[in-house]
């Protein structure tokens, strides 16, 4: 897979109570990732940015929420996230720290 696929797989990480939960116990990592990455795109991707060992991937189809407004009924897009696990002692780090 090319590069340029790789560095636009990653959409950005999903803070949450339930992302906080996980990566504190289960040393894994969450990620909103684009739509129609595979399981070994979205690795590859982590590895190569962020310079880790990845053991496993899970991934996950989130269906956008549906909304009333005066105008009638709207629906927000659908997307996908990724749980990350890390390999013991590997960590990523968000915060850039000097």
């Amino acid at each position: 897979m090319s590069q340029e696929r790789l560095m636009n797989v990653l959409l950005g990480p999903h803070v949450s109570e339930k992302s906080s939960l996980v990566g504190d116990s289960h040393n894994q990592v969450v990620f909103k990732v684009v739509t129609d990455a595979s399981k070994t795109e979205i690795r590859q991707a982590v590895e190569l940015m962020f310079e880790v060992d990845v053991e496993s991937v899970q991934v996950t189809n989130v269906k956008g929420k549906t909304k009333r407004t005066q105008r009638g009924a709207g629906r927000r897009k659908n997307w996908k996230k990724a749980y990350i696990r890390l390999k013991e002692g590997q960590d990523i780090n968000f915060v850039g720290t000097e």
